[in-house]
């Protein structure tokens, strides 16, 4: 072709001396132009035909095509090719220009196919976490690999092309830098053996909370990558974890209390020991007619009424032994009765999960009364409100049962103190 160039330039009455350089001159642009023009009409004009027909149809793994601009990198492909085609039709074989657009088209082909590959692993990863109900594969770390292994190898022949060498004599000198590219790629490496036990034991998936004080991490897992973990913590804050610490230090994972759908409540109260006492028959008869003690305190009725007809008439006949020998109901006890009943009929208390009052040791504030059982929800405002329900009314409900809740003193008991020795006086 650079002949017939010739022979039209000489037909023209161009000088033989500005032939050769004016024909590759025209060349070199008759090159660009095909190749410009190759690229306007593949992308915009082929590129938007497909986009249409992808959108029409019904499946919808085919857009992510679209939204990975996998298509419009594919574009880039062919002036790059067309460039590599027509310069030695065009171009005179052995002169610099024509070696140097070679060089260049074959970069820059290289590396868009580089890109093109990346493009279609994220493609890949978008479709995994689409259509993967449990997403235990560390997809996003071997996806992070295999870029960096075709990124590494799109660099060796990079520079093969500008040497003009064989790729093959540039990986033979790598055998001797295996040491400092373990040295670099330490956290790389690292990341990636914890990306394998993390996903071999399901320790971690994207959207688990969890909880790492160490790093200042409790919230929602939105990535696992290669080298770090992205947590958003629910001050909307993202904290930035290495992979390698999800297998080094110890962390706390709330999934499995999403699967059960109840969310623990463990809370105290704690009773002023000053007021724990036994419950005169008056006060029994009294609270008999609550309707979530009334079955317990009949039961007990009956039961200190058989306890105290097999006592000896002398002990009944002195109060004070009768106190000590008798078996009586305390209220600290009957508080907890009611508790229990009030935490069986709750309608958000998960009644086949865990339900008790215990008593844990007392302390120089008191006796603690633990309350341990389940919501049946795991939102966590719909939670703290259930959890709130409960303590309010155990503390409105407390002092009807005699039960004090134990708080240090405040300005105001200070003040009602004062108010009433000057009323004493």
């Amino acid at each position: 072709m650079n002949e017939l160039i010739k022979t039209w330039l000489i037909e023209q009455g161009v000088n033989s001396s500005y032939i050769e350089t004016s024909a590759i001159s025209i060349g070199l642009f008759f090159i660009l132009f095909i190749s410009a023009i190759s690229y306007y009409v593949a992308k915009n004009h082929l590129l938007k035909i497909v986009t249409k027909l992808i959108l029409k149809t019904k499946n919808t793994w085919d857009n992510t095509l679209i939204e990975h601009k996998v298509l419009s990198r594919l574009t880039l492909l062919l002036p790059f090719i067309l460039v590599l085609f027509l310069t030695p039709l065009v171009l005179p074989e052995g002169i610099l220009l024509a070696n140097l657009l070679v060089i260049f088209a074959k970069i820059l082909l290289v590396f868009q196919v580089a890109q093109s590959i990346s493009a279609v692993l994220n493609v890949s990863e978008s479709l995994y976490r689409e259509s993967a109900k449990q997403r235990y594969l560390p997809l996003n770390s071997i996806i992070q690999v295999i870029k960096l292994v075709v990124y590494l190898v799109t660099a060796i022949i990079i520079v093969a092309l500008i040497i003009n060498r064989s790729p093959v004599y540039l990986l033979s000198g790598l055998g001797a830098l295996t040491a400092v590219l373990l040295l670099i790629f330490q956290d790389t490496i690292k990341g990636l053996v914890a990306s394998i036990q993390i996903s071999a034991n399901k320790m971690v998936v994207a959207g688990d909370w969890i909880e790492l004080p160490k790093y200042g991490a409790d919230g929602d897992v939105i990535e696992i990558g290669l080298s770090t973990v992205k947590v958003e913590n629910f001050d909307k804050t993202i904290t930035t974890i290495p992979t390698y610490a999800l297998i080094s230090d110890s962390f706390k994972n709330w999934r499995n209390m999403y699967h059960t759908g109840a969310r623990r409540i463990k809370r105290t109260l704690i009773v002023d020991i000053a007021c724990i006492d036994f419950y005169s028959l008056e006060k029994i008869d009294f609270l008999v007619n609550t309707n979530l003690l009334k079955n317990y305190l009949t039961d007990k009725k009956q039961q200190l009424a058989v306890e105290s007809n097999s006592l000896d008439s002398s002990v009944i006949q002195d109060d004070a032994l009768t106190k000590i020998n008798m078996r009586q109901l305390t209220n600290i006890g009957t508080f907890r009765a009611y508790i229990e009943m009030y935490l069986n009929q709750n309608n958000h208390i998960r009644n086949d999960l865990t339900c008790m009052v215990r008593q844990l040791p007392a302390t120089a504030t008191g006796l603690p009364l633990e309350i341990y059982c389940f919501a049946n929800t795991t939102d966590w405002i719909a939670y703290e409100a259930i959890q709130a329900d409960i303590f309010d009314h155990l503390f409105a409900i407390a002092p009807h049962f005699d039960i004090r809740v134990f708080q240090h003193p405040s300005g105001f008991d200070w003040q009602h103190s004062v108010t009433n020795d000057k009323d004493k006086k």
